[in-house]
């Protein structure tokens, strides 16, 4: 018979999945990484399968059978629905006595924060925010779309400098640099080849993402349409998380702001600015800082806070993923 360890946290995001069992004690004891977690487009049980096989490298190679706690941080567990259903799913792999399935963005938030107490905004393919504090209150967006008031991201991005571009191009929208910057990338000379290599199939949809940090190049080289873009990302970040600290009762307290995914994390100066600045106005007492730390601390950090393990087992999991939070650009 193995040993039993403390928890076992997981991050499964779209593209990836990370898996840490960390002991009683806080060391880590094994990691390992596995392929996207994608129920929407897999279906429940063949998303578990893909954990399933990380789980059981990293049990291995940690020699145990089982945990106290499972602390699943999932990606498309958007609704309290859903986080049910997934955890479901869990408890019947048999990996501990107890599970918690959580979404995605609380893994950011918890690697960022000393204690269960703030609010992140997370902006990677799609955009998100949730926030928390000690008593176990939250706060969250469905965060499945247009359909629920979403809008940013990397996708979205794309696909609104794809718009001005194309309307650039044929006169029905203002002059932008998009019309020239977004199909050069692909290595063609107009919008229109543009628009009908994506529709014809010739560059896959998935490449689109690839729009997203050429629509911030050309807002860098001053272009007005672009720059109204990435202006819009920022009040759409303030905006949720304002709107989570005060559901929170926190707007009025000094308390951290993680800002995280591809696109935060990416420095964007006129982004940062424009962040910090709204901030100031709306949220003043709130102190915006980049996590880039890997999300599977937070999965551990939350197992641990529901094991109740003291501050220096907290410390001792964290101090093996250093270096993981520097402040924004004029906003710490």
């Amino acid at each position: 018979m193995g040993v039993s360890a403390g928890v076992l946290a997981i991050d499964a995001g779209n593209s990836k999945t990370d898996v840490a069992v960390v002991s009683t004690d806080g060391r880590v004891l094994a990691t390992a990484r596995g392929g996207g977690f994608r129920p929407p487009a897999v279906g429940v049980g063949p998303a578990v399968d893909a954990v399933a096989a990380a789980v059981g490298r990293a049990y291995a190679a940690a020699g145990v059978t089982s945990v106290a706690h499972v602390s699943a941080c999932l990606a498309n567990a958007d609704l309290p629905v859903e986080e049910q259903q997934l955890a479901a799913a869990l408890e019947a792999r048999g990996w501990g006595a107890s599970v918690d399935v959580r979404n995605d963005t609380f893994a950011i938030l918890r690697a960022g924060i000393a204690e269960p107490r703030g609010v992140a905004v997370v902006c990677g393919a799609g955009i998100n925010c949730v926030g928390m504090r000690p008593d176990g209150r939250t706060a969250r967006f469905p965060a499945i779309g247009r359909i629920s008031g979403d809008w940013g991201g990397g996708w979205g991005l794309a696909e609104e400098a794809l718009w001005h571009a194309a309307r650039a191009e044929d006169g029905r929208g203002g002059p932008t640099a998009l019309a020239r910057t977004l199909p050069a990338h692909f290595g063609l000379g107009s919008m229109y080849a543009l628009i009908e290599a994506l529709h014809l199939g010739h560059i896959g949809n998935a490449r689109r993402h690839e729009l997203t940090p050429v629509l911030f190049a050309t807002a860098a080289d001053g272009d007005p349409a672009a720059r109204a873009l990435v202006d819009r990302l920022a009040d759409e970040v303030v905006a949720m998380a304002a709107v989570a600290l005060t559901r929170l009762e926190l707007l009025d307290e000094e308390v951290p702001v993680l800002l995280g995914g591809s696109i935060l994390a990416a420095r964007h100066p006129q982004l940062d600015d424009r962040i910090g600045e709204l901030l100031a106005d709306r949220a003043p007492k709130a102190v915006p800082r980049v996590v880039t730390a890997s999300p599977v601390l937070g999965a551990a950090l939350l197992g641990l806070d529901h094991l109740g393990a003291p501050d220096e087992v907290h410390a001792r999991v964290r101090a093996a993923y250093e270096g993981d939070v520097t402040a924004v650009r004029d906003g710490a």
